[in-house]
C-alpha cells in the first residue's frame, strides 16, 4: 500500500482534539511546541503537526476515538500502515492518524513511559514526577505537558524553533521549574547551553 505524502500535514488544533477526547477519562496531553503555547495562552508561531502523549495500554481506547482516521507507525524515519486489528508494537512509540477523506494527517499520538500517576520522560524513564505536577490544564480543560518537561525533549537537538520556544518560555518558567530543568541538562546533556542561562 502506497504510503501518504508524510508532508501532507494539516493538523487538528488542540480544542478539536480535546473535543475528540472528551469521553476518554485516561492521562494524555498536548506535548510539543502546542503545549507551550497552551500555557503562554496563545499561539506563537505556526505549527506543523499536533503532538499528545498516552499511556501504552491504553492505545486501544484512543485509536477507537479516532475511528475515521488510518493509522500508521512512524520509527526511525519509516512510516508503515498499522493495520486496524494490530495493536500498538512494542518498541513503536509514535504513531500518526490519516485523514483519508481530506488527505491530511491530523495527529501525532506518541507513547510515554509512566503510569497514571506517575509521568516519566521518554528517553531516561528514571527522570520521573508526579502526574498532577507534569500535566497542566488550560482554562477550558485542555491537558498539557509543564513546560519545563518540554523544554528538555527540545534539549538536545535546539533547531531554531526550539531556541525561540526556549527563548520565549525562560522569562515566565517558574524558579523551581528552571531548577529541575537545570538539574536534568546538567546530567542528560552536560555543558547544554541552556542549563547555563538557567
Amino acid at each position: 500500500m502506497t504510503i501518504p505524502d508524510q508532508e501532507a500535514w494539516n493538523a487538528w488544533q488542540p480544542d478539536v482534539l480535546a473535543q475528540r477526547l472528551s469521553d476518554i477519562h485516561l492521562p494524555w496531553c498536548v506535548v510539543g511546541g502546542w503545549a507551550l503555547d497552551l500555557w503562554h495562552g496563545a499561539q506563537t508561531r505556526e505549527h506543523d503537526d499536533l503532538e499528545f502523549t498516552i499511556l501504552r495500554e491504553d492505545f486501544d481506547r484512543f485509536r477507537q476515538a479516532f475511528g475515521d482516521l488510518e493509522f500508521y507507525t512512524a520509527h526511525a524515519g519509516v512510516v508503515e500502515k498499522l493495520p486496524a486489528n494490530q495493536r500498538a508494537p512494542s518498541g513503536i512509540m509514535q504513531f500518526w492518524g490519516y485523514d483519508r477523506a481530506a488527505e491530511r494527517w491530523r495527529i501525532d499520538m506518541m507513547i510515554e513511559p509512566g503510569t497514571p500517576e506517575w509521568w516519566a520522560y521518554k528517553r531516561d524513564p528514571a527522570f520521573k514526577r508526579p502526574r498532577a505536577e507534569m500535566v497542566m490544564r488550560t482554562a477550558d480543560g485542555i491537558p498539557f505537558l509543564n513546560p519545563s518537561a518540554v523544554l528538555l525533549f527540545k534539549a538536545r537537538d535546539r533547531r531554531p524553533k526550539d531556541q525561540r520556544d526556549f527563548d520565549g518560555a525562560l522569562p515566565k518558567l517558574p524558579v523551581i521549574e528552571r531548577a529541575w530543568l537545570k538539574d536534568c541538562l546538567d546530567v542528560l546533556h552536560p555543558g547544554n547551553e541552556w542549563a547555563r542561562m538557567l
